[in-house]
């Protein structure tokens, strides 16, 4: 499951991102060569940077690099460490899977109402559906690692500043 998330997630962010990339370089080429900009790519790129950040997500929890304040872990016991190991993950667990909750239910009130983008006219609510599938993943990942076994800290993949 974990080389699905990372390769089906890390996909997604890479087509955004490419698709980002290339947008800007022939908008910016049209503007400067031919005085004319590629039409709403500005709400092009929008979208595209929802789903990078989307799909990164499930990625930095499933890697565990998001920002940690580990300064002071070394003074407590093991056992206050995997308590609040574990309450950090619950914590994170519940406030993703709330998100993807809500999110799936503006998704639902911007397909009922027909929400689009100002100036293409396209769809917000499958990118509202696509962020709340991935935080539900991501809440699913941060679920399995309260209640998994820690890892020491050499083993761990996300490193230190």
């Amino acid at each position: 499951m974990k080389k699905t998330i990372e390769w089906t997630c890390g996909l997604l962010a890479a087509c955004a991102l490419f698709a980002i990339m290339a947008l800007t370089f022939f908008d910016v080429t049209g503007r400067k060569l031919l005085s004319n900009s590629i039409p709403g790519s500005l709400e092009l790129t929008e979208l595209l940077m929802v789903v990078v950040i989307f799909a990164a997500l499930p990625l930095v929890s499933l890697r565990g690099e998001h920002i940690v304040f580990d300064s002071l872990d070394h003074y407590l016991p093991a056992a206050v460490r995997k308590m609040q190991r574990m309450l950090m993950h619950g914590v994170c667990c519940v406030c993703l899977l709330a998100l993807g909750y809500l999110m799936w239910q503006t998704g639902g009130q911007f397909l009922e109402t027909g929400e689009t983008t100002a100036q293409l006219k396209i769809l917000k609510a499958p990118f509202m559906y696509g962020m709340s599938a991935l935080c539900v993943v991501a809440g699913l990942i941060h679920l399995g690692f309260a209640f998994k076994p820690s890892a020491p800290a050499d083993e761990a993949e996300g490193g230190a500043l």
